[in-house]
This record gives structure tokens, sequence and C-alpha cells, in this order.
């Protein structure tokens, strides 16, 4: 059995999971978080802390199976060893036909969005999806003829969209009042607190620290695997975490809660421009044009993994070929084409949907999210089974963390339920789970590496 070289050290793991969950989002938040409390700055940390149960808990969940194994696939392989074959087939079809593919084509073409504004280009629809398509073969490329190249543009992409982000929290927390933006709520404020309206960001808010799932993905590919992952998946949420916290105070307590709500997205320009002068609040769309590309190549440095660890159980069509690792490369490059094509396919799902208008509300990546957490509370069982027969030591790894991490994945469905189409888009996901536990029939009980 062909192997993999092991590339990746603990920092290029976290970097992997702070590059794609921190991506545009969190600069275009603040407003809407906002919005949803009544312009009550405490509530809207709570909604923040809560929406953070997803990731911190499950990332420390999934630590002890990390672990426990380093074999490739992520969560395929963690549903193989701990549950089976036929769930682990259920879960790469999932992640290789539907949530990868679709988070990796929307952020590309968000890509496009920005790189427009940066560029003062006034694209249309089409001009965007070129641009992100654009993108897309570039980053797809250079992932598949250097893992070293696609390692070092993350960590450089975290570093660069950390600086904006930074910039404003701290500015704003040192020359801003943040404190008496939450002690001094309006009337409006107040009363949020009594109806649990409030409740509705809590499903937006997680999708925004979605993508940590990613780093199990090239587990096998990381030194020392079985210490740095866990360490990577522990230390990489509380850190994103501690950011998003920083930016919301520091822009709320600087510009105030009233000109947030009302300058809405240009509040990030506005601040910028008055804590770092005019030029700063100019290059603001390129920091997030990079911050979104970071988060594209983190998806897609885990993605062209995915089809190769199936293939290696044979779970997948053409098996063998995908599962053949380029020895000069040291890249299964078949796997990497397999994830493109699978892909296209997406593309152009997603240019018909927006182009005629086929589903009115939203991309089914949100869906595929929902559908993915729901998934992970199988894997969370796993670890309180694993902790009563003595091989996850502790009852916080074993029981506590386990329930958190499932309520966290169930405050997210909740946020799913919110979409009139959630039904149809669930029908879609279930396609490629049945397909995946009926095809891991003949799959194989394990992988020698």
């Amino acid at each position: 059995m062909e192997q993999q070289k092991r590339e990746y050290g603990l920092f290029t793991t976290i970097a992997m999971i702070v590059g794609i969950v921190i991506g545009s989002g969190i600069f275009f938040k603040s407003d809407d978080m906002l919005g949803y409390t009544g312009g009550n700055v405490g509530l809207a940390v709570l909604v923040f802390c809560i929406a953070a149960f997803t990731i911190v808990f499950g990332c420390l969940t999934f630590s002890q199976l990390a672990a426990l194994s380093d074999k490739p696939g992520g969560v395929i392989t963690y549903a193989n060893e701990f549950i089976g074959k036929r769930w682990a087939s259920l879960f790469g079809w999932f992640q290789v036909f539907v949530y990868y593919p679709t988070l990796t084509v929307l952020l590309c073409w968000v890509v496009g969005i920005y790189t427009g504004l940066t560029m003062g280009w006034d694209l249309t629809f089409v001009g965007m999806v070129g641009v992100g398509l654009v993108w897309f073969f570039i980053c797809f490329l250079y992932n598949i003829f250097s893992a070293k190249i696609g390692g070092l543009f993350q960590e450089a992409t975290v570093v660069i969209k950390l600086i904006p982000l930074f910039a404003i929290a701290i500015g704003g927390l040192v020359f801003g009042d943040p404190i008496a933006a939450i002690q001094n709520p309006s009337p409006e404020a107040i009363e949020a607190t009594k109806t649990l309206a409030w409740t509705a960001a809590i499903g937006p808010i997680a999708f925004s620290f979605d993508g940590w799932i990613v780093s199990t993905a090239v587990a096998h590919e990381v030194r020392d695997s079985k210490r740095n992952v866990p360490r990577a998946l522990v230390a990489a949420p509380l850190f994103i975490l501690a950011a998003y916290l920083m930016y919301f105070l520091g822009i709320t307590g600087y510009l105030g809660v009233e000109q947030v709500m009302e300058l809405g997205d240009t509040a990030v320009a506005v601040a910028a421009t008055n804590l770092l002068g005019p030029t700063f609040a100019g290059i603001i769309y390129v920091f997030v044009t990079i911050s979104v590309m970071g988060t594209a190549n983190g998806l897609i440095l885990g993605y062209i993994r995915l089809p190769y660890s199936l293939a290696l159980r044979n779970a997948i069509p053409g098996s063998k070929a995908v599962a053949k690792v380029n020895r000069k490369l040291n890249m299964p490059v078949n796997s990497a084409i397999f994830a493109m094509a699978v892909s296209g396919v997406w593309w152009v799902i997603h240019y018909l949907q927006n182009k005629y208008s086929l589903l009115v509300n939203g991309d089914i990546a949100e869906i595929a999210i929902s559908v993915s957490y729901l998934l992970y509370i199988v894997l969370y069982y796993q670890v309180f089974r694993l902790w009563r027969e003595g091989r996850v030591k502790g009852v916080w790894y074993g029981v506590v963390f386990p329930i958190c991490a499932t309520l966290g994945s169930m405050f997210v469905l909740i946020g799913g339920l919110a979409n009139p189409q959630f039904i149809i888009f669930v029908v879609i996901c279930m396609v490629a789970i049945i397909g995946g536990y009926v095809y891991g029939k003949n799959a194989k009980d394990d992988v020698e590496l």
C-alpha cells in the first residue's frame, strides 16, 4: 500500500483550522448580531459563546478519536474503526459528494465577488463565477503539485487575515468603551432579553465557526499526528472564539451600538478609516479577499485527500486508480482529479441555481453543514462508548464534552430548520448518504499503511 510522507507540523494544522473557520463573515456579522439581539451587546456575546459550543466541544471530543487513530480519512477513519465499514463509507460519500464540493464551490464564488470589489470591477454573476473558477483551478493545481505550497499558503493567509481583525479589535478596545456598551443597554436591548427571538442568531453564527473538521482529513500527513492533531483541535477553536469576541467588542465599543447597526456591512471600513486612516480602509477588501482565498485553500487542501481515503477502503467506484499516490509529487493525483470532477458538477448546479432561481432561499452548502453536524452526533456517542470501555480517560472527555458537542450540533440543526427548503436539501444529502451505506457493503474492514 502506497503512503504519503508527513509534510505538516502543528502550526500548519492549527493554521488550517483557523484559516478555514475565519473567513469574510466575521467582518460583516456585528450589525447582524446586534439586529438579532435588539442592540444588546451582552446578549450578542452570549450568542457567540453558545454558537462556539459547536466547534469547541466538537473539537475537544474529536481530539480523543484523533489520539487513537492517524490513518487517512479523518471522520471516515473514525467511523470505520469505531462503528463499522459501512458507516465509514456513508460518512465518506456525504463528504466527497456533497459537503466538501458545495462549500468549495461556494467559497471560490465568494472569492470572485470580493476580487471584483477589490479591483473595482462591476462583475455580473457570470463574471463572479469566472473569477471563482480561475481561483478554483489555481488552488487545486498548486495543492496537487506541492503539499508544502498549500500548507505555506494556508499559514500565510492566516497571518494576513488576522491583521485587520486584530487591528480593529485592539484599536477598538483601547480607544473605545466596550464595557459601557455592555453595561448600558437601550430599552430595546433590555426588551430583547424577555423573548427568545435572539436564538435565531445561533444557527447562522454557528455556520461562521464551521470548517474545523477538515483538519482531520490530513491527520495522516501531520508529524506526530496522535499528539499534534488533538492539540490543534483544542487550541484552534479557543483562539477563534477569542478573536471573534475581541473584534465584536472592539468595533461595537469604538463606533457604538447604534452606529454599527446603522452602517451595516460598511462599519468595518468606517472603523478602519477612523483608527488607521483611509489608506488602510482602502485595502480592507484586499485582506478580506485573501481571507476567503485562505478558507477555500484549506477546504481544497483537505478535500483532495478524501477520495483517496475512500479508495483505500474500496469504497468508491474506480478505487484502484484513485488510491494511487504519485511518488514524484507525493500526492494522490487521481484523488484530486476525482474531487475536481465532482466539484465541476456542483459548479454547474450552482450556476443554474442562481441563474434560474431554482432554490429560492440559500444554498445547499448551509444544509450540508447542518446534516454534517447531525452525523457527528454518532461519533460523539462513540467517544462516550470508548470512555465506558476505558479507552478514553476522564469524565470530562468521555461524558461532558460529548454531551456539550451534541447540544451544539442540535443548535446548528435548529438553525438549518429555519430554511423553508430544508427538506428538499436533506433529500439531496440523503441520496449521497444512502449511496455510501449501500456501496460500503463490499468495502475493506481496515486500511493497513
